[in-house]
């Protein structure tokens, strides 16, 4: 298996943890907890550095070895203490080998101090996968990034500025790959001028290690028993220069906001716009959000039943990673939205989203052996191989095929979501308004209906499918549209039986309000959004592929095609499958800047890129919508904030808007 790998876990008699692949203990045997406020939150200056926090500034903690969390919660609870109510914390932590929940609760309930944090954590540690695993708490307040696998390779892949490092693990002895120059240099990288260090460790190589990285280090003395423990700050070579690496995919210059300043135009008010105003109002923006119809989510996010279908690849590409982290993070919203706290009630119903599971049938020898692939790179908590005897005990209903158990999915309704995430007190919903054109004036983006001066504000995020493309700033993005439908089918005693989501082609969901969805239809030739029999039909032949038995128990054979309901939209797809999320350029001159690409596309330019600053767009979801726009909506909020990119570095440039142009210079054509 090359996908994540759970600690294995030793007990001593103190109940305290320690670990079998490296022979260590997690923490000190004397305290833990003091040992983490000491070293790492005392030698970092966190409480004073919390409590000088100004308005909406957001603190960067980046840690070596997640462990147990203990030293997030630490982090967590000074910085409940001492910062003000405003301020946010992102806390970025590297863990090889993360802990199973079970065992993360055992450890850290040795500090029932803590039980408050713990019990926010635990709630939220679920789907915890290989890659980037982005994690809210405290309503966005706190953020936890969990960079799953080796520590070089996830740090490489960290797009952030870190501004107090906690340099953790197991100590160097036992754990030598996360203590040598490769690490050091990603530490120095990701560090600016404000940047502190606190390690347990007084090591020489070590010390010497961090110094050669550009961190001035001394030994200071150390925690219990421990005779020193180095602790330091990050001095930058002022005669060092950074060349901009791919500078079409650098940062535009954040915008200089004042807090009061801080509002955003979202147009579109589907999945990714509710997302996306959702995301930004967590960070205090003032958030106009626009929408053409009467309702929100009417389009391609008004299914009843969606799916949080995970299409992976045993190759692990760029699309099969975001799904993996996107389903991660759509899976943990989720609970958080059904979960009723001390202040406020659960937002989404048992009948808004059901975590059933997904199975996926295989109908031939290939896919069957692509399926055992698959089971061979992912872990059991992720996909599971199932017989036919299996898949019928877990779907509740006789089926002949066998496939692939996703344990952790399931049914979404996709309005209920949206409705959930545009209630934010920060969001006003303009409806029954389209947007026809952008202007940009003295630094304020104007949206325009007809005639109408609809909003204005610095920034505006286009969320509105292929009609991104309308606009002038926008109209190169190379984006298409499929018309997809889906059928609502009658349950009857047989069918209601049904367990969990059936899948090959199309799929089947549970009964909902006594109803199934079958679906979906791709149809590229037609762009009408009014449900056909025609297309009703074609998902009656999809769920005759599923199961024959299936369809027989839904009595479809004596069904009236023509009084059967569903909803019919245009998924907007790019023409590589990835949504683009980022920020905008200008078309025109970014093909000139970098016009030279065409000649050797190896060429290092340094030419900054010509941003059409505020202008953001965040689409083509296809029909991985679900799983793909919330954490989207925190990939572009992170963009437009300045904050640490909850993607590897590689997937956020893949994403980006700029790709496809950038492509055309290197492929020599003409944009």
């Amino acid at each position: 298996m090359t996908s994540t790998h759970h600690a294995q876990l030793n007990w001593d008699a103190q109940g305290q943890p320690l670990s079998s692949q490296f022979d260590d203990v997690y923490f000190s045997s004397a305290s833990g907890l003091a040992e983490s406020q000491y070293v790492f939150i005392a030698h970092n200056q966190l409480p004073e550095r919390f409590a000088a926090l100004s308005a909406g500034q957001t603190f960067v903690i980046g840690e070596t070895g997640f462990g147990t969390g203990l030293n997030f919660l630490c982090a967590w609870q000074c910085f409940q203490q001492h910062a003000p109510a405003d301020a946010r914390l992102h806390f970025i932590s590297v863990e090889k080998y993360p802990l199973q929940a079970a065992d993360l609760s055992q450890a850290l309930a040795l500090w029932p101090q803590l039980n408050a944090l713990r019990e926010q954590l635990l709630q939220q540690y679920r789907a915890i996968h290989a890659g980037f695993q982005h994690i809210q708490l405290e309503h966005g307040r706190i953020t936890l990034t969990l960079l799953i696998g080796d520590a070089l390779a996830m740090l490489q892949q960290l797009d952030a500025q870190i501004d107090a490092w906690f340099l953790d693990g197991f100590a160097p002895a036992k754990n030598p790959e996360m203590w040598n120059e490769q690490v050091f240099a990603q530490l120095a990288r990701l560090a600016s001028a404000h940047t502190t260090l606190a390690t347990f460790t007084s090591a020489g190589f070590v010390r010497r290690g961090l110094i050669a990285a550009g961190f001035a280090m001394l030994r200071v003395p150390g925690f219990g028993r421990k005779r020193e423990m180095l602790a330091g700050h990050f001095q930058p070579d002022p005669d060092a220069r950074t060349a901009r690496n791919s500078p079409w995919f650098a940062r535009p210059t954040p915008l200089a906001l004042a807090p009061e300043q801080r509002h955003a135009i979202v147009v579109g008010a589907g999945l990714a716009g509710c997302a996306s105003a959702a995301s930004l109002a967590a960070r205090g923006w003032r958030v106009t959000l626009i929408e053409q119809h009467q309702q929100i989510a009417q389009e391609a996010s008004g299914h009843a039943q969606g799916i949080l279908y995970l299409k992976l690849s045993a190759h692990h590409t760029a699309l099969s990673r975001f799904i993996l982290s996107g389903f991660g993070y759509t899976r943990r919203l989720l609970a958080a939205l059904s979960t009723a706290s001390a202040t406020q009630p659960a937002q989404l119903g048992a009948e808004d989203w059901d975590p059933c599971g997904i199975l996926q049938l295989a109908f031939n020898a290939k896919e069957q052996a692509r399926f055992a692939t698959l089971a061979e790179h992912f872990p059991e908590d992720v996909l599971q191989a199932v017989s036919a005897e299996q898949a019928s005990h877990l779907a509740g209903v006789e089926l002949v095929h066998e496939g692939l158990f996703y344990p952790d999915a399931g049914w979404v309704n996709a309005p209920a979501l949206c409705k959930v995430l545009s209630q934010h007190p920060l969001i006003s919903l303009k409806n029954t308004q389209q947007v026809l054109t952008l202007q940009q004036e003295c630094g304020q983006w104007q949206v325009h209906s007809a005639d109408t001066l609809l909003a204005t504000a610095p920034v505006v995020v286009l969320c509105n499918a292929a009609q991104v493309t309308q606009f002038a700033q926008t109209q190169h993005l190379p984006l298409n549209a499929v018309r997809g439908q889906t059928t609502q089918l009658p349950s009857t005693p047989a069918s209601a039986n049904l367990k969990c989501v059936v899948c090959a082609d199309g799929y089947i969901s549970p009964a909902r309000h006594g109803t199934h969805t079958i679906g979906a239809s791709f149809n590229f030739a037609e762009h009408s959004q009014t449900a056909t029999i025609a297309e009703h039909t074609s998902n009656l032949g999809l769920l005759h592929d599923i199961s024959p038995r299936l369809q027989s128990y839904c009595a479809t054979d004596s069904l009236d095609v023509n009084t059967l309901k569903g909803h019919a939209a245009l998924r907007c797809t790019s023409i590589d499958y990835l949504p683009l999320v980022g920020p905008v350029a200008q078309h025109d001159a970014f093909m000139h800047s970098y016009a030279d690409l065409r000649k050797d596309a190896r060429l290092p330019l340094q030419q900054p890129c010509p941003w059409q600053p505020g202008l953001y767009v965040n689409t083509a979801h296809g029909s991985r919508g679900l799983i793909s726009a919330p954490l989207a909506a925190e990939l572009l909020s992170a963009w437009i904030c300045d904050e640490p990119l909850p993607l590897p570095l590689d997937i956020a440039q893949q994403c980006h808007p700029n790709r496809f142009a950038l492509r055309q210079l290197m492929r020599n054509r003409c944009g």
